[in-house]
């Protein structure tokens, strides 16, 4: 019942209750009861109040059905809630299956990614062509935080996977990733070193990824001092690290004291420029590469080389595909390569060593990503590498390799895909002529996840 309906029966009722009580009012008032045209003005009397109590009504009723009009036509302001300062935590991360079936042979401690390094270096140097592989050493989990400063945000991240490596290699087992802040213009910590694209990683099931492509994450010290949307420039110190190779001398006595001195840290800078078509980036390294000779002999193998390297890439969208791409050439820079040898090698002269020369490396990668629909993405691309070989290594060390794949996979909804890939790899030693080739199938299943909190000062 409306507020109207109220009004309209409290006004009845009052007039019932007054004439209702008129009589007993007038015993009280007197003793013998009023005359009739006494009786009769009062009634008159009540039936006027009783009229200008339902014009008030109706003037009350027309006012009330103005209300949702007005209000409508002109809504009260919502009072502004300023948000809260805080951390934003994001945990995200994802599980993933990788099933095949390798046609020929690698290394086992890599059995379940496509390296031209790892292929044999000579016939049936990993036994018997055919291998199945099951993996989940793909999953990874990550935590980011983001925190308002008066200095500009602070973004933390802390991630890592199952993928071991080094003296982890073949272990389903944690590895750190990232470990990472930045406050303002200035960043610490592991991350993607400063002389690679992480944009030219194709969209592939495949974990290790083309053997071209500068990729390398490194304990570093990063600066940008400017940055517009994707745009930047960014110069860090880096970790110093390489390996050698004695080659034809590996089992000298005079090369078993010989060790690497890293003085000083590696020099990396990018410049960055994007636009709404993609981008394009170059990057450069600077290092000294520096071993020292401890063996007391007639002997002094000590040396230094200058390490360097140039690094172009892009990604360029046509409609709604992405062509990513890099060419990267220098000397001493293997250990920033997705997969490569040694960044230095041994030089004979006479048939012995004389020191060593930092290796002239050439890699390429040129990858389309076809976006067909929402549900369905498709990745085809190439990928090749050279070493420049010093004419102290052995003649089955790695001089070239290939990389190629395909693949067409399902989403069918956010946040998953499904489907196949097909994998194709080459090696090509040195001064042997020895060559070798893999082709894999594989099918690879990733659920995705990620989830936001703020956590309020």
């Amino acid at each position: 019942m409306g507020a109207r309906s109220h009004i309209y029966w409290v006004s009845i009722l009052t007039w019932l209750l007054s004439v209702a009580l008129l009589p007993a009012s007038f015993a009280l008032a007197q003793d013998s009861p009023p005359p009739l045209e006494e009786m009769w003005r009062i009634i008159k009397q009540q039936q006027a109040e009783i009229d200008e109590l339902k014009k008030q009504n109706a003037l009350l009723k027309n006012q009330i059905e103005q209300v949702p009009k007005t209000m409508a036509a002109a809504p009260a302001p919502v009072p502004e809630v300023e948000d809260p300062s805080g951390t934003v935590m994001e945990i995200y991360g994802h599980t993933m299956l990788d099933m095949g079936y390798q046609f020929n042979q690698n290394d086992p401690d890599w059995y379940d990614v496509v390296r031209p390094t790892k292929l044999p270096s000579f016939e049936n140097e990993f036994g018997d062509d055919g291998n199945f592989f099951a993996s989940v050493r793909q999953s990874r989990l990550g935590v980011k935080t983001a925190t308002p400063t008066s200095y500009g945000d602070l973004k933390t991240i802390f991630e890592f996977e199952l993928f071991g490596t080094g003296a982890d290699a073949g272990q389903t087992t944690f590895r750190l990733r990232h470990a990472w802040g930045e406050l303002g213009q200035f960043g610490a910590g592991q991350y993607w070193s400063t002389f690679m694209d992480i944009d030219v990683f194709p969209n592939s099931i495949e974990y290790w990824g083309p053997n071209g492509m500068v990729f390398y994450r490194n304990v570093q010290a990063r600066w940008t001092p400017w940055s517009e949307g994707d745009s930047r420039f960014a110069i860090s110190l880096e970790r110093p690290g390489a390996s050698g190779d004695g080659g034809k001398f590996s089992d000298f006595v005079e090369l078993e004291g010989v060790s690497g001195d890293f003085e000083l840290p590696d020099l990396a800078a990018h410049f960055r420029y994007a636009q709404d078509w993609g981008h394009v980036q170059l990057a450069g390294i600077l290092r000294q590469i520096k071993w020292t000779d401890t063996n007391n002999d007639e002997f002094d193998l000590s040396g230094d080389e200058l390490g360097w390297g140039l690094n172009l890439s892009s990604n360029y969208k046509i409609g709604r595909h992405v062509l990513r791409g890099s060419l990267v050439y220098g000397e001493g820079i293997q250990n920033y390569m997705n997969d490569a040898s040694v960044d230095i090698g041994v030089v004979e002269q006479a048939g012995l060593p004389t020191g060593g020369e930092a290796i002239p490396i050439f890699g390429l990668v040129a990858f389309l990503d076809l976006n067909w629909s929402e549900k369905w993405t498709s990745t085809i691309g190439y990928s090749f590498q050279d070493n420049d070989v010093t004419n102290g290594q052995t003649d089955s060390s790695f001089k070239r390799g290939q990389y190629a794949l395909t693949n067409i996979l399902w989403h069918p909804v956010p946040n998953f895909f499904v489907g196949p890939e097909l994998q194709w790899a080459k090696r090509d030693n040195y001064n042997d002529g020895f060559s070798s080739d893999d082709f894999r199938v594989q099918v690879s299943a990733k659920w995705n996840f990620s989830k936001s909190f703020g956590l309020s000062k």
